[in-house]
């Protein structure tokens, strides 16, 4: 009788500045055939394109040299391959630096492919495309665009792993999909099989947050108390053919997962839980059954998948002014009086100095930065006060943040802690884009 297959992936990060330490324990101890590294978010590939202007040879994940410096030696050691979507705006000089890194180590023989296709800023049609989210057409911003990125399916990072590639680096591909490619290689699974891409897109989605699975994004410290979250472990997914598959941890590791951790996870970034969109399949979750086999390893099944629908988000980035935020604090008695006496102060100067701002927040952190609406009855010994304002140009956003500053000697009394700071607004939509029309392309690197 021949065993039946099963295939372990670990997830090595949730996002671009995740920890790095919990993967490479996953790499050495997890007995793994996949480790995934999930880096990008919508804003992420628009500031790396930023990069990429400026230089290049950069534009891909700003942690990649310190990330493969740590894992590739064990990758090697242990046998295995590597999949992330690190290559951000830049897959090709990606897979270059890993090369190089690579060689560095002294690790021959390694395949490295570069997956890239997703950046379609030639193909927008400014005379017919409309935003999602504002119902504008694309023509209001004008040369304000920076990046323009769809979100790619399994299909580029297949055409990896048939050719043997051990690192794959992707630009913009769905989250869930890096994941889903290694299943569908391995398995030989049908690109028409929806019910078993469903499956394995919902393994990808309760991977793709690293951490936040293995109760991260879980504890609350008091009802929902997890343990040793200082040394939270990262998941460990096991599958089997037919799509059936749990989730684990390793053993030391710090954190937990139950059926509570993984529903959480589970409705993270949801609208429909019956119509998941994805450039793969359209994936319902609405059937699954969680269910406890045994401390930290929950079996997953019941979903399922139907046909996709032929079309792929693209995020579009773009210029949209400036952000001014300046912070003070007050202490001791009167704090929240004078922390309120500060923000008519403000806001004098600005009429005085005719300063246009588009939209102004005027925080009380502690007592309404986050519930506007609702004061304390308490009287703060400290209140920090944060002025923060969306303006048009960088110089506008300087004087705001300078007026702050001069609170300090200008009154009320007692203000200190002061920090200003002033970034661009780099801002994303999304558009939708007939899939046909993104093909993806893969080019190699061998040490």
């Amino acid at each position: 009788m021949i065993p039946e297959k099963i295939i372990r992936i670990g997830s090595g990060a949730g996002y671009s500045g995740d920890r790095i330490e919990p993967a490479v324990d996953l790499i050495k101890e997890g007995n793994l055939d996949y480790i995934i590294f999930e880096c990008l978010a919508e804003r992420t590939i628009a500031l790396a394109q930023l990069q990429k202007m400026q230089d290049p040879e950069l534009g891909y994940d700003p942690l990649l040299e310190e990330r493969m410096k740590a894992c590739l030696t064990h990758c090697v050691s242990k046998k295995v391959r590597l999949i992330s979507n690190m290559g951000a705006a830049n897959p090709l000089a990606a897979a270059k630096k890993t090369a190089t890194i690579a060689q560095e180590l002294g690790l021959t023989n390694l395949k490295i492919a570069a997956v890239f296709g997703d950046d379609v800023m030639s193909m927008l049609d400014f005379s017919t495309q409309t935003f999602l989210e504002s119902s504008e057409p694309l023509s209001v911003l004008g040369n304000k665009i920076i990046s323009a990125n769809a979100y790619m399916g399994v299909e580029g990072i297949l055409i990896a792993l048939e050719a043997g590639a051990d690192i794959i680096l992707t630009g913009r591909v769905a989250d869930p999909s890096l994941f889903l490619a290694p299943l569908i290689h391995e398995f030989a699974w049908s690109m028409d099989d929806y019910p078993l891409l469903g499956k394995g897109t919902v393994l990808g989605h309760l991977m793709e947050c690293a951490g936040q699975v293995c109760g991260g994004y879980f504890a609350d410290g008091v009802k929902k108390q997890v343990p040793n979250l200082g040394n939270l472990g990262y998941p460990i997914a096991e599958i089997n053919n037919d799509g059936l598959f749990h989730i684990t941890k390793l053993k030391d590791s710090g954190g937990m997962v139950t059926p509570a951790t993984c529903k959480e996870q589970l409705l993270y970034e949801v609208h429909d839980p019956s119509a998941y969109l994805t450039p793969d399949v359209v994936a319902d979750f609405s059937n699954i059954i969680l269910k406890e086999i045994e401390k930290d390893k929950v079996e997953v099944y019941g979903a399922s998948g139907k046909e996709l629908t032929g079309k792929l988000k693209v995020s579009v980035g773009y210029h949209d002014g400036y952000m001014a935020d300046a912070q003070i604090s007050y202490g001791g008695s009167y704090a929240l009086e004078r922390a309120q006496l500060a923000i008519e102060i403000v806001k004098e100067r600005l009429r005085a100095k005719n300063l246009e701002v588009e939209d102004i927040l005027f925080d009380l952190i502690g007592t309404n930065s986050l519930f506007k609406e609702y004061v304390s009855d308490i009287n703060p010994q400290e209140v920090r006060l944060r002025i923060a304002a969306k303006t048009k140009t960088k110089e506008a956003a300087v004087k705001l943040v300078n007026e702050v500053e001069t609170l300090y000697t200008n009154g009320p009394a007692a203000g200190g802690g002061i920090s200003k700071l002033v970034t661009e607004v780099i801002a994303i939509q999304s558009i939708l884009m007939d899939k046909k029309k993104v093909v993806p392309q893969v080019e190699y690197y061998e040490t």
